[in-house]
């Protein structure tokens, strides 16, 4: 019997297999496994993997340290996706070495734009006026 995809979000599994991958990934990355002379003159991060149901595609969410050259990295890592992909497998245990995706990681600019919001007049001024209701 086939299960229902949950709205809820990923599933457990899923959640542990995405960061045994991040993990792998990570560890390649930083030991320098990959003879590419982009990816050798960048720290790269990889803040986030997300699987698919079915486990056979991982989305990696990454960013070079300093959010500098972020085209030409991603261009690098798709140029050495399946050598990546036999790292991977070689340190994931799974049946099937997933298919790598890599993406920019947008969280840092979303931070920041919520931040901005934050710290703009008209926001600090209604959050001053709830302060001042508030000690009445």
């Amino acid at each position: 019997m086939a299960q229902k995809p949950t709205p809820t979000g990923p599933t457990q599994r899923q959640q542990r297999v995405a960061e045994l991958i991040r993990h792998a990934l990570a560890e390649v990355l930083q030991r320098g496994d990959i003879q590419d002379p982009v990816l050798g003159s960048h720290v790269v991060t990889v803040p986030e993997v997300r699987m698919s149901p079915d486990l056979k595609l991982a989305t990696a969410y990454i960013m070079p340290l300093g959010g500098q050259d972020e085209a030409p990295v991603i261009a690098a890592l798709e140029r050495n996706q399946k050598v990546l992909r036999q790292e991977v497998a070689r340190r994931v245990n799974l049946k099937f070495a997933p298919e790598l995706r890599f993406r920019r990681d947008e969280t840092f600019d979303e931070a920041a734009r919520i931040d901005r919001l934050l710290r703009d007049d008209r926001v600090r001024r209604d959050l001053d006026e709830t302060d001042h209701e508030s000690d009445h």
